[in-house]
């Protein structure tokens, strides 16, 4: 059995603006600890997959920063996307350059820009997963013990009844529920949180795509006749100018009778916002985390960076307050979700420099 990886990283982060921005999005940042988000990835693999099978699919405007930040990648290994087309696309795209290098491999898919601890228990989850896909073709995903009614994450129905080695089967994908559905999944104890790493034989998750998505298969058909060529990527902007924008879970996971998930046993979090990044911080004895030179006085509760220059924040709490040398954010920790709409009204108006 050789194991490849998939690494996702060609989002924009917009909702961890300003510091996001499309050249240098949330995955390619500094945000927790002293690596960006997508080198961490890379080397929770270290030790159980070769770096020239690491592949990472990003987009033209990040390749070359992505290539500074992992050295250790074969450039041929750094798939651009000349537009993104969400999930299914990518991943089809990856699967087809995989299997022309070995059809019978097995592929970690997984997004660049989590935030994982406990590693040794990460991969053992992984190799669990890897055997059970190899032994039966199964398409694994990984679940979280939810610990809250999280509102911000899809859930994974399961059968509590196992099948083997922690692996259980999936019944339904759920997407991301009001607080009152959040809180009844709970208590059912028969939900987990959607981590969007999944573990598959190459050519099932083809095969899969081919049964459910069969103009993404057609597609990937065309630009796998031109792999080794000089046309691959002239077919695929062909391609993918003609493909709807689909996730895998929507495309593929929740209509195939294929799904299977093994359970986590370590910490997971998906950062997906300046909120959870707060929650993940070491504060100090008022709650604040800060990042910079800040002065506080009667404030609490509240994440503050400012590295580039000083900040003095008085009398208030549970603020969110970004200070680049571009743009100034301040919004409350609650509303966190929402700061990716400052980046749709930048782009509306034109400020690209800002975005």
């Amino acid at each position: 059995m050789e194991l490849f990886a998939v690494i996702m990283a060609g989002g924009v982060g917009s909702r961890f603006w300003p510091r996001s921005k499309e050249k240098k999005p949330k995955q390619l940042i500094r945000i927790v600890g002293e690596n960006t988000m997508i080198q961490d990835t890379v080397k929770r693999l270290e030790g159980m997959v070769a770096n020239d099978h690491i592949y990472i699919v990003t987009n033209k405007v990040q390749k070359m920063r992505v290539k500074e930040q992992l050295p250790q990648i074969p450039e041929e290994n750094i798939i651009d996307e000349p537009f993104g087309k969400n999930t299914a696309a990518c991943i089809g795209l990856a699967s087809i350059v995989i299997k022309s290098k070995n059809p019978d491999a097995i592929t970690i898919t997984l997004p660049a820009d989590h935030l994982i601890k406990d590693e040794d228990q990460f991969r053992k989850c992984l190799s669990t997963a890897a055997d059970f896909a190899y032994k039966t073709k199964g398409l694994v995903t990984i679940g979280i013990t939810p610990n809250r009614p999280e509102t911000g994450y899809g859930y994974i129905q399961f059968d509590e009844k196992g099948i083997d080695n922690n692996i259980y089967k999936v019944l339904t994908f759920a997407e991301k529920p009001n607080l009152e559905t959040a809180r009844r999944f709970i208590e059912s104890g028969d939900f987990l949180w959607n981590s969007g790493i999944f573990i598959w034989h190459v050519e099932t998750i083809l095969s899969e795509i081919k049964k459910h998505l069969p103009d993404l298969s057609d597609g990937l058909d065309k630009i796998e006749e031109c792999i080794g060529t000089n046309d691959f990527e002239k077919q695929v902007v062909l391609v993918y100018g003609q493909l709807k924008s689909i996730s895998i879970d929507y495309g593929v996971m929740e209509k195939s009778d294929k799904v299977y998930l093994t359970k986590a046993d370590f910490y997971w979090n998906d950062v997906g916002n300046w909120e959870a990044v707060y929650e993940i911080s070491e504060k100090n004895e008022d709650g604040n985390a800060i990042v910079g030179d800040v002065y506080t006085e009667k404030t609490f509760s509240s994440y503050i960076f400012s590295p580039r220059k000083f900040t003095a924040v008085i009398g208030v709490e549970n603020l969110v307050i970004i200070n680049t040398s571009q743009a100034l954010l301040v919004c409350d920790r609650n509303n966190a979700q929402d700061v990716r709409e400052v980046v749709d009204y930048l782009k509306m108006n034109k400020r690209n420099e800002l975005v």
